[in-house]
Parts: C-alpha cells; sequence; structure tokens
C-alpha cells in the first residue's frame, strides 16, 4: 500500500503543480485574466472539493483503490487539455475536471493512509508523501523550467498530462488491499464526538484557499514574476520541503498535534500580515517558501482525528471532513477577488484573522 500511495501522490503533485506553476502566467499572458477571474476560477477549482462527500457512494460500486487510479486519469485529462482554451469559460471547465481528479484522489489517499498505518506509523507516513511529493515539484519544476524556452504553454500542458495518466494506468492494474483492514461504512458518517476535527479542517480550508488563490498572483501581478521566477521559487520551496516534511511528521510524534498545530497558526498569523504589508519580491518569496512549511503541519489535523476516530468511521470521515474544508474554499476565492480589486492587501489581512481563530480552536485539543 506504501509503493502504491507513493506513486499515485507523486504523480498527483506532478500534474496540480505543473498545472500551478504554469497557470497564473497562463492565465495572465495568453487568456489576459485579471484578479476577478483569478478568484472565480479558483472558487470553481474547490466545487469539487466541496462535492468530494459523493465519493462515499461512488465507493459502494468502486473499491477506494481503484477509485485512486481512475480520479489519477481524470486529473491527467483535465491538465492535458487546459492548453487548448486560454480563455475564461475554457479554463473553468478545464480547471473544473483536474480539480474533480485531484480532489477525490486526496480523500482516498488520506484515507488509505489512515486506515493502513497505525497511530505511531501514520504521522511518519505522512511525512515521508510529504517529502516525495516535494521532490516530484522539483522535478516537473525543474522540468518547466528547461522546457518553457522552446514549448508552448499547450505543449507543456500535453507532456504533464502524459506522465500523470501513465501512473493512473499503471495503478488500474495493481490491488494494494489487505482483507485484515476493518471495513468502512459506505454512508455519511458526522458525529458529536469529531466536532473539533471538523472545524480545524474549516478553518484550514480558509486559511489555504487565501495562500493558493492570492498568493502566487500577488507574486505575478504586484511583484511581476516571470515564469522562470516563479519556478525558481517553486522548486527552491520544494527544496526545503523535502527536508522539512519527515522531521514535521516525527514532531507531530514526539510533541503531540496541539503544540505543532499551535506554533503553525501563531506564525502565520505573521506571515500574513507580512504578506500585505512587504513592498519586497525576495520577501515575498521568502513567505511563501515559509507559508508552504507551516502548511505541512496539517498533517497534525488528520492524525489527530485518528486517535478520536472509531477505525469504520475514517474513510467517509475523509471525506465529509474534505468537504467541510472545501465550504470556505469555495466562496472565498471568488469573494476574495472582489476585494483584492478594492485592495490587494485585504485577502491576506482576512488571512491573518483566520490564523487568530484557528490558534485559539487548537487549544481545545486534549493532551
Amino acid at each position: 500500500m506504501f509503493r502504491y500511495l507513493m506513486v499515485l501522490t507523486i504523480a498527483s503533485v506532478i500534474g496540480l503543480q505543473g498545472w500551478r506553476t504554469l497557470f497564473n502566467n497562463f492565465a495572465v499572458e495568453q487568456a489576459h485574466l485579471e484578479g476577478f477571474h483569478i478568484g472565480i476560477i479558483q472558487g470553481v477549482r474547490e466545487i469539487p472539493g466541496f462535492l468530494t462527500l459523493l465519493a462515499i457512494y461512488v465507493m459502494l460500486i468502486i473499491k477506494e483503490h481503484r477509485l485512486s487510479a481512475v480520479s489519477l486519469l481524470i486529473l491527467a485529462a483535465g491538465v492535458t487539455c487546459t492548453g487548448f482554451f486560454p480563455n475564461f469559460a475554457g479554463l473553468i471547465v478545464t480547471t473544473l475536471v483536474m480539480s474533480f481528479g485531484f480532489h477525490y484522489f486526496e480523500t482516498t489517499n488520506q484515507s488509505l493512509t489512515l486506515q493502513y498505518f497505525d497511530k505511531a506509523t501514520a504521522p511518519w507516513v505522512f511525512g515521508k508523501l510529504k517529502s516525495l511529493s516535494s521532490a516530484a515539484n522539483v522535478g516537473i519544476g525543474v522540468t518547466i523550467l528547461l522546457i518553457s524556452n522552446f514549448m508552448t504553454y499547450t505543449q507543456m500542458y500535453i507532456l504533464i498530462g502524459i506522465m500523470v495518466g501513465g501512473a493512473g494506468i499503471w495503478a488500474l492494474r495493481e490491488d494494494p488491499t489487505s482483507v485484515d483492514i476493518v471495513p468502512q461504512h459506505k454512508k455519511m458518517i458526522i458525529r458529536k464526538k469529531y466536532w473539533l476535527f471538523y472545524l480545524l479542517t474549516f478553518l484550514a480550508g480558509a486559511r489555504r484557499q487565501i495562500f493558493v488563490a492570492f498568493a502566487v498572483f500577488l507574486m505575478v501581478k504586484v511583484f511581476k514574476y516571470s515564469i522562470q521566477m516563479v519556478t525558481i521559487l517553486f522548486v527552491v520551496n520544494n527544496v526545503v520541503n523535502y527536508f522539512l516534511a519527515p522531521m514535521i511528521g516525527k514532531a507531530i510524534i514526539r510533541f503531540g498535534e496541539r503544540k505543532v498545530l499551535s506554533l503553525e497558526y501563531f506564525s502565520l498569523v505573521f506571515i500574513f500580515i507580512a504578506y500585505a504589508f512587504t513592498d519586497s519580491a525576495i520577501v515575498v518569496g521568502i513567505l511563501y517558501v515559509l507559508d508552504h512549511v507551516f502548511f505541512n503541519f496539517a498533517i497534525a489535523i488528520r492524525t489527530f482525528f485518528q486517535k478520536i476516530a472509531d477505525p469504520a468511521d475514517i474513510a467517509p470521515s475523509m471525506a465529509v471532513g474534505f468537504t467541510i474544508n472545501h465550504i470556505a474554499a469555495v466562496v472565498i476565492p471568488a469573494f476574495g477577488g472582489l476585494l483584492w480589486m478594492v485592495d490587494y492587501r485585504i485577502p491576506f489581512i482576512a488571512g491573518a484573522c483566520v490564523s487568530v481563530v484557528s490558534f485559539a480552536a487548537v487549544q481545545r485539543i486534549k493532551v
């Protein structure tokens, strides 16, 4: 199962990161979009995440590990088609397809990890997969950096799609499952005792969306980052995270979820404020790397749930958690895009406020 999840995780990251690396420059240079358009597209991108609750019912007719493979093929199709539609409507459709594949894979990925690895091992596995994801990000970043001078956006999107699709086809031939795993409920599960997990998941979704929708757009639109500069930043960021992600997993095992998440949200308050008020392109790049480092701390929300959950609740609860995570994600990019038009600093100030609330909520985690 670890090998299976490793291959699919690397492929999904190549697809998403390749899409993201090219997207902002593609949207500005080829589709000529503004901040409001970007906000709408990023909001649309999160609709499949909001609908991951339906994965529970999809698994009534297809096994969970098979759904992972099929999801990867859908991701590949969306990425491949992106370059053919350099306009607002076209990017909405291709983004939607790509996002359905990615979010349904992530739901099954997290669920299978929590099912197949125990409480003492799961944080390490999550950290190791994050580390491998960072290595894959470096690989796709270097690839884009090398080919961007002689390949068009369309050709680069096709190449990325082929790589992701190949992994999906391989996965369809594999069966990494075990009969010893506790059978999962095939219905929606919402329990009162999981309320803190739901709240932390919701707040994490709000924080993540402000970062995803506007951090790189800030670099391109306000600080005039070229595609080469964005790619170099992505590579540096992922080299850092390649080494730090396993350490984060080990820190969760040693210090516990409350301390790790407290450090994350306390630090993010200052990071978001710095995003809003810095006038340095270099500082913005540093903030992006720090933001990504702390983003990995969200592993602790999932391992906290593993410690309080009934084993049979894991798969449906991961689907419910993804939906909750994306409630804010569907609204924030579009609403944030409107606020951006007033003043680009406002979305980042809102991010600092979300981090304060998250810090307070984390203190309710029992040690």
